[in-house]
C-alpha cells in the first residue's frame, strides 16, 4: 500500500452548485435600475447641476490662488467666475469674427465648387451617374409594367380610373406670441441653463468647506480618514483629468490650426479653435470637426491637392492622439482603463446625449474612486479601473494552474523589484499554493493540474536560487498619500523586512556546520513539499545549510530509513492543517524517537490555525515552536543556532 497520502486515490469531493442571486442582489439590481431611470428622466435637472460641479473643480485652483493672494473669499470667487466667462466669451468672439469673414467669401467659394463639380460631371462621375440613371430607368419601367398589369387584372376592362383631385392645405396665421416663442425659445433655453450653472458654481465655490464637512458627516463620520482620503483622491484625479484633457485638446487645436495654415485653408484659427472644442466630445468630435475644413478646402482649391492634404491631416492627427497618446495619458491620470472610457462614453451618451459624451469620463472617475474606498462598491474599481483585476496571489495561482512557469517567473521578477524574496514567498507564493491545496481538497483540481502546480513550483524555486533575499532599494522615491491601496492590496499587506544573517560557517556551533544541518520535512498535504523547498532555499541564503525531505520519508514505514545523523533541527511545513492535528502529533512522536533532543519547529503557512492560537493544543502536539511565515521560520532557526552557540560558550 502507498505510504504517501498525497499519492493515494481520493474520492471526488462534492462541489456545491453555484449560488443563485439572493434577495440582496435583486434589491441592488432594482436600485441600479431605478437610479438609471432617474438619471434619464431627470436629465433636465441633473445636467446643469453636474456641469456646475465640474466647473467648480476647474475653478477651484484659481480661487485658491486668488485667496492665497489675500483677495478674500467672495472677491476670489467673483473674479474666477468672471475670468471663466471672459475666456468663454473670448473664444466665442474669435469664432464669431472668423465666421463673419468666412461668410463674406461664400459666393466665391460657391463658384469654385460649381466649376469643380461640373468638371466631375464631364468625367468619371458623370459616367457613373449615367449608368445609375440607366439602371434606375430600367427598374422603373419594369415596375410600371407590373403595376399596370396588376391594375388591369383588378379593375377589369370596363374599369374607370378615378381622376386625381387637388387638395390645398391652409396654414393658420401665426400669432406674435407664437412667433416670439419659436424665435427666442432656442436662444432662451441655453441662456437659462448657463444662468443656473453660474449661480450653482458661485454657491459651490463659496460653500466648499461647508459642503465637504456635510458630505463627511453624511457618508463617512464613522471613518473620517477613509472619507477624507476618498474625497481628496476624487478631487485630485478629476483635476488631473481636466488638466490633461485641456492640454490634449489645446495641442490638437494648435496642430490642426498650424497644419491648415501651411496647407493654405482659409481661417485656420477658426478651425483650430473649433477642433479643440469639438474634441471634448470623445471619439467622434475630432472627425466631425474635420468635415468643415475639408469642405472648405474643396471650395477654395480648383484641384484636389488641398482636399487630400486636409483630410490626411485629420486622419493622421486624430488616431495618434486618440489611440496612442490619449488612452495612456488618461488611463494614468484618471485611473480608468481604455475599456472603461469607451463603455462610459456609450452609456452616458445614451442617457444624456451630447452632454453625456463630455461628462462620461468625469463621472466614471468618481465611480472608480468610490470603488476603491467603499467595500460594497469594489466591483466598480475592478470593472472600470486601470489596476490589475487579479491580486498577486490570484495571478500566481492562475498561472500555476495553467502550467505556465515562465509567466509566473515574469510576474515574480516584477514584484521582486519592490519587495524581498522572503516577502514574495510569504505573501504571494505560499498563499497561492494554499488556494491550490484548498481547491484540491474540494475536488476541483485534477491530478494533471496538481502536477502542473508542483512542477511550476519547483521551477520557480530553481529560478531564484541565485537571487539574494535582501530589502529592495526604492531610489529615494517617496510614497504618495494619494496612491491609495485597493481593498485587495489592503488584504495582502507587503512586508519588506528580511531575516538576519547567520555567522560564518566556521563560527557556527558544532552540530550546525554541516552541509545540511536543518531538515525541512514536508507535511502530508499535496503541495507541502513546495513550501519546504522555499524554506530550505531561504535558510541557505541566510547562511544555514538545509535539505528537503518528503512526507513519506517520515511515515511509519519510512522513518526507519531516515538519516538524522547530521541534523541539528527539523522544520515541518504545512500549508493547511484543519481539525484535530493528531497526525501531526504522531509525526512528531516518530521524529522524537528517531532523533531525541533535536529541536522541532512546525510552520503552518500562511495561517496558524488552532495549533498556534491554543497553547494547550500546541503543548499536546509536542513541537518546540510554531511559526506562521517563512520569515519567522528562518529567524527561529537563526535563534536556535545562536542559543546553541551560547550554550557551548558557557559550557567551555
Amino acid at each position: 500500500m502507498p505510504t504517501d497520502v498525497t499519492d493515494a486515490v481520493k474520492p471526488p469531493a462534492q462541489v456545491p452548485p453555484p449560488l443563485v442571486p439572493g434577495l440582496r442582489g435583486l434589491l441592488t439590481l432594482a436600485v441600479g435600475v431605478v437610479l438609471v431611470e432617474a438619471l434619464y428622466f431627470g436629465r433636465e435637472v441633473f445636467i446643469p447641476l453636474v456641469l456646475a460641479v465640474l466647473l467648480s473643480f476647474v475653478l477651484g485652483p484659481v480661487v485658491n490662488l486668488l485667496r492665497r493672494a489675500r483677495l478674500g473669499r467672495v472677491p476670489s470667487v467673483i473674479v474666477a467666475v468672471l475670468l471663466a466667462l471672459g475666456v468663454i466669451g473670448g473664444i466665442g468672439a474669435v469664432i464669431g469674427t472668423q465666421v463673419a469673414g468666412l461668410a463674406g467669401n461664400l459666393p466665391q467659394y460657391q463658384a469654385t465648387v460649381q466649376k469643380k463639380f461640373a468638371g466631375l460631371q464631364e468625367g468619371w462621375l458623370g459616367e457613373a451617374n449615367r449608368v445609375i440613371a440607366r439602371f434606375s430607368h430600367q427598374v422603373e419601367n419594369a415596375t410600371q409594367k407590373a403595376d399596370a398589369s396588376g391594375t388591369a387584372a383588378a379593375t377589369g376592362p370596363a374599369g374607370d380610373t378615378p381622376k386625381a383631385q387637388l387638395v390645398r392645405i391652409q396654414e393658420p396665421e401665426i400669432s406674435p406670441l407664437e412667433l416670439a416663442r419659436k424665435v427666442l425659445g432656442p436662444v432662451f433655453e441655453p441662456l437659462t441653463t448657463v444662468g443656473i450653472v453660474l449661480v450653482v458654481v458661485v454657491f459651490l465655490l463659496l460653500q466648499r468647506e461647508d459642503l465637504r464637512n456635510r458630505m463627511i458627516r453624511l457618508f463617512g463620520s464613522s471613518d473620517l480618514h477613509r472619507t477624507t482620503v476618498a474625497m481628496d483622491d476624487a478631487a485630485k484625479r478629476l483635476g488631473t483629468y481636466f488638466l490633461a484633457q485641456l492640454g490634449m485638446n489645446a495641442a490638437f487645436g494648435v496642430i490642426v490650426g498650424v497644419g491648415l495654415w501651411f496647407i493654405g485653408v482659409p481661417n485656420p484659427l477658426l478651425w483650430g479653435v473649433f477642433s479643440a472644442l469639438m474634441r471634448f466630445v470623445p471619439y467622434i468630435g475630432a472627425f466631425v470637426s474635420g468635415i468643415f475644413p475639408v469642405a472648405l478646402a474643396a471650395a477654395v482649391d480648383p484641384g484636389w491637392s488641398m482636399v487630400i492634404a486636409t483630410a490626411a491631416l485629420f486622419l493622421i492627427a486624430e488616431p495618434v492622439f486618440g489611440q496612442v497618446i490619449e488612452p495612456l495619458l488618461y488611463g494614468h491620470s484618471t485611473g480608468l482603463s481604455p475599456f472603461a472610457v469607451i463603455v462610459s462614453t456609450l452609456f452616458w451618451g445614451f442617457l444624456w446625449g451630447p452632454i453625456g459624451l463630455i461628462l462620461a469620463t468625469p463621472f466614471t472617475v468618481c465611480l472608480v474612486v468610490l470603488g476603491r474606498h467603499v467595500d460594497s462598491l469594489e466591483f466598480l474599481d475592478i470593472l472600470l479601473g486601470d489596476r490589475p483585476p487579479l491580486t498577486p496571489v490570484e495571478n500566481f495561482y492562475q498561472r500555476m494552474l495553467a502550467g505556465d512557469p515562465d509567466e509566473v517567473r515574469e510576474l515574480a521578477e516584477g514584484m521582486l523589484k519592490d519587495r524581498s524574496l522572503s516577502s514574495y514567498y510569504d505573501e504571494v507564493a505560499l498563499k497561492g499554493l494554499q488556494l491550490a491545496a484548498n481547491d484540491f481538497a474540494r475536488g476541483v483540481v485534477t491530478p494533471a493540474q496538481l502536477e502542473n502546480i508542483r512542477s511550476s513550483s519547483r521551477s520557480l524555486v530553481e529560478d531564484f536560487e541565485d537571487h539574494d533575499d535582501v530589502e529592495p532599494s526604492h531610489d529615494g522615491k517617496a510614497v504618495s498619500p494619494a496612491d491609495t491601496l485597493t481593498l485587495a492590496e489592503r488584504t495582502h499587506v507587503k512586508t519588506e523586512a528580511v531575516p538576519g544573517q547567520a555567522a560564518p560557517r566556521g563560527e557556527l556551533p558544532e552540530g550546525w556546520r554541516g552541509e545540511a544541518p536543518i531538515l525541512c520535512l514536508a507535511g502530508r498535504g499535496p503541495l507541502d513539499e513546495a513550501s519546504s523547498a522555499m524554506l530550505a532555499q531561504l535558510l541557505r541564503k541566510h547562511g544555514l545549510g538545509a535539505q528537503v525531505a518528503p512526507y513519506r520519508a517520515a511515515s511509519r514505514e519510512g522513518i526507519r530509513d531516515l538519516d538524522m545523523t547530521d541534523v541539528a533541527m527539523v522544520c515541518v511545513s504545512y500549508l493547511d492543517i484543519t481539525g484535530n492535528p493528531s497526525h501531526l502529533r504522531y509525526l512528531l512522536e516518530r521524529l522524537r524517537r528517531r532523533a531525541p533532543g533535536v529541536p522541532i519547529l512546525v510552520g503552518l503557512w500562511p495561517v496558524g490555525e488552532k495549533v498556534l492560537t491554543d497553547e494547550a493544543v500546541g503543548r499536546e502536539v509536542g513541537a518546540d515552536a510554531y511559526v506562521s511565515s517563512l520569515r519567522d521560520a528562518v529567524e527561529a532557526c537563526l535563534s536556535a543556532a545562536g542559543h546553541t552557540a551560547k550554550a557551548e560558550r558557557d559550557a567551555a
